[in-house]
C-alpha cells in the first residue's frame, strides 16, 4: 500500500429510516479503492468495526482485483476463498448460487438470469436463491410476487476445516429496480417489513447479544457451538423455519455415513460470543442452520438437535425484529463491506427469469479463529 500520513476519507452514519431503530451502518466517502494507502485503510478498518457494515457508492469501475485486495487487507495472510472447495459438492445448498471469476477465483458471481459474458464467464445463468426451495412452508405462488421472506440468516463461513472470514465484500453490478415487497415472518407474530426487491438484510449480532437477559448473557459467554461436518451438505434435505432463522427439526439431515469423509480435527467448535477487535463489544454470533451441538461451561454437551435449535432460536429471535433489520436498497455501483464476525445477513426477494441481476462477492477464510469473549 502507498504510504500516507492522512486520508481524505470521511465516514457518515446511516440515518435509520422511519420506524427503524438500527444503530449500525455507515457510508464511506472519498475512497480510491484501487489505490488504498495505509492511512486510508486505517480509516476504513475502524469504520467497519465501529459500524459493522460500510457502504461505498459509485464503484462501477472497481476491478475484481481491487475488490479482492480490499477484502484481503482485513486479513493479509489469508490465501483462499472462505468456503474453499466445498462449493464443488453438488449436494451443497450453496452450489446453485455462485459462479467463480476465472481470473480472480477469490471473487464469486451471484445474481439472477441469463448473462452472456461477464469477467471471463460466458453464457451463464444465475439463480437468485428463493425461499420456496428452502423453507418448509413457503409463501404461495400467487402471493410470491408481492411478498417475500428472509431466505437464510447466516454467517459467511465454511464452518468445517476453514476459519470464518473476517469480512465479506458485496458489489452490485446490475440491479433490476422494481416494486418493494412485503417481507413476512409467518411465525405467528404477525410481524412484517417493507423491503426493496432482492434486498440483502442485515442485523447486528452485537445488538442481539445486548438484548439478552443477564442470565442468558452469561450462558452465551460461556457456551461453545459445535457445527455439523460439511454443514451445507448435511442440511441439504432439511427445511428452514419461516423466519429463516434456523431449521425445522424433522430428522431430515443426512447421516454422517452419507457425507464426504469427516476428519475430527476439522469439525468446528467455536465460541457463541465473538469479540469485536476494535470496540471490544460481544456479538452473539451463531450460524443457526449449521449448528449441531452446544458445549456448556460445566462440560455438559447438548446433542439433541431439536433442543439445540430451540435454544439458539430463543436467543437470536429478538435480534431480527423488524425495527432492527437493515435491508440494503441496492444501486448499481454500490459495494458493501461487512464484519462477518458481527452481523448476520440474508438475501430476500424473488425475480422473474428475465430480471437480470449481477453481484460480485468476496471473502477469505480467516487465518485465525474468531476472538472469543475472554480474548
Amino acid at each position: 500500500m502507498p504510504h500516507s500520513t492522512n486520508s481524505p476519507i470521511t465516514v457518515h452514519k446511516i440515518e435509520p429510516p422511519k420506524g427503524s431503530s438500527i444503530d449500525f451502518g455507515a457510508e464511506v466517502r472519498g475512497a480510491d479503492l484501487e489505490n488504498i494507502s495505509d492511512a486510508d485503510f486505517e480509516v476504513i478498518r475502524n469504520a467497519l468495526y465501529e459500524n459493522s457494515i460500510i457502504i461505498f457508492k459509485n464503484q462501477q469501475d472497481l476491478s475484481p482485483r481491487a475488490q479482492f485486495e480490499l477484502t484481503r487487507l482485513f486479513d493479509p495472510a489469508s490465501t483462499g476463498y472462505g468456503h474453499g472447495k466445498t462449493l464443488d459438492a453438488k449436494r451443497s445448498v450453496l452450489h446453485p448460487d455462485l459462479k467463480t471469476i476465472p481470473h480472480q477465483p477469490e471473487v464469486q458471481v451471484i445474481g439472477n438470469g441469463p448473462v452472456a459474458s461477464f469477467e471471463g464467464l460466458e453464457n451463464i445463468t444465475l439463480k437468485h436463491p428463493h425461499h420456496n426451495k428452502f423453507h418448509k412452508d413457503p409463501i404461495s405462488a400467487e402471493d410470491d410476487r408481492d411478498n417475500t421472506r428472509f431466505f437464510r440468516w447466516h454467517i459467511d463461513a465454511a464452518l468445517y476445516d476453514l476459519e470464518p472470514p473476517r469480512v465479506t465484500s458485496l458489489m452490485a453490478v446490475k440491479v433490476p429496480k422494481t416494486e418493494h415487497q412485503t417481507l413476512r415472518y409467518d411465525d405467528g407474530t404477525g410481524e412484517e417489513l417493507q423491503v426493496p426487491r432482492g434486498s440483502t438484510a442485515f442485523v447486528s449480532s452485537f445488538k442481539m447479544y445486548d438484548l439478552l437477559s443477564e442470565e442468558d448473557k452469561q450462558v452465551a459467554r460461556t457456551t461453545k457451538v459445535q457445527y455439523a461436518p460439511h454443514p451445507y451438505i448435511w442440511m441439504s434435505p432439511a427445511k428452514s423455519r419461516s423466519d429463516g432463522l434456523g431449521m425445522v427439526s424433522d430428522g431430515a439431515e443426512l447421516p454422517y455415513s452419507e457425507l464426504p469423509p469427516i476428519e475430527e480435527s476439522k469439525i468446528k467448535i467455536l465460541p457463541m460470543c465473538w469479540k469485536n477487535p476494535v470496540t471490544g463489544q460481544l456479538a452473539l454470533q451463531v450460524h443457526p442452520s449449521a449448528v449441531e451441538k452446544l458445549h456448556l461451561a460445566d462440560g455438559t454437551v447438548i446433542d439433541d438437535l431439536k433442543e439445540v435449535r430451540e435454544i439458539v432460536h430463543r436467543l437470536q429471535r429478538p435480534g431480527i425484529a423488524p425495527e432492527l433489520v437493515y435491508p440494503v436498497d441496492w444501486e448499481e455501483g454500490t459495494m458493501a463491506v461487512f464484519n462477518n464476525h458481527g452481523v448476520l445477513h440474508t438475501v430476500t426477494g424473488s425475480f422473474t427469469p428475465e430480471e437480470v441481476r449481477v453481484f460480485r462477492q468476496c471473502n477469505m477464510a480467516a487465518t485465525e479463529a474468531p476472538l472469543g469473549p475472554d480474548a
